[in-house]
């Protein structure tokens, strides 16, 4: 069996021979190639490859930051959201509630106001009454004199006589009393 195995194997290396003799293959030039293309593949992995790779790494996790950045902005956008309206319905209840404040204010400031105007109203009457009291008071004194003065001219014209002053203080007392 092993002179079958070494008349196969003496064989088979004619026959790879001679295939290689037919596609013109040379072992020393396929060894500088498989040479040539390792430190290819070395320099290109050194030089191109791992830096694109961290490039592209790098890049990958920019984008994944990205994508956390845009989701938390998105929470605070949510939250920020969230506040403003808070305020937004304080700041309408506080300005309501200022309102309203206003309203009862004024309404309390006017009902104060119009009784204010009410209590002087009242004192302008009372005044303007004891003011009519009063002038009605002195005219009729004015009247009186003057009525009582009438008097005493008119009988003394009519008796012919001058009258004393006791006569004319009599005549006046009598007409002032019969006036009023």
């Amino acid at each position: 069996m092993n002179l079958f195995i070494a008349a196969t194997s003496g064989g088979a290396a004619d026959i790879l021979r001679e295939t290689a003799d037919t596609f013109g293959w040379n072992w020393k030039l396929f060894l500088s190639q498989v040479i040539s293309f390792c430190i290819i593949a070395f320099l290109l992995r050194r030089f191109a490859y791992t830096p694109i790779l961290a490039i592209l790494e790098d890049r990958r996790r920019k984008i994944e930051e990205g994508q956390l950045n845009a989701e938390k902005i998105r929470k605070q956008l949510a939250e920020a959201e969230t506040r403003y309206q808070e305020i937004v319905s304080k700041a309408n209840a506080d300005g309501q509630r200022m309102i309203d404040e206003a309203r009862d204010s004024a309404a309390h400031l006017s009902e104060r106001k119009q009784q204010e105007a009410i209590t002087a109203a009242e004192q302008i009457v009372v005044k303007a009454k004891e003011a009519a009291a009063l002038e009605h008071e002195r005219q009729m004194q004015a009247l009186k004199r003057e009525l009582g003065h009438l008097v005493v001219e008119t009988t003394a014209k009519i008796t012919g006589k001058v009258l004393t002053s006791d006569d004319q203080k009599r005549l006046q007392e009598e007409a002032a009393r019969q006036v009023a």
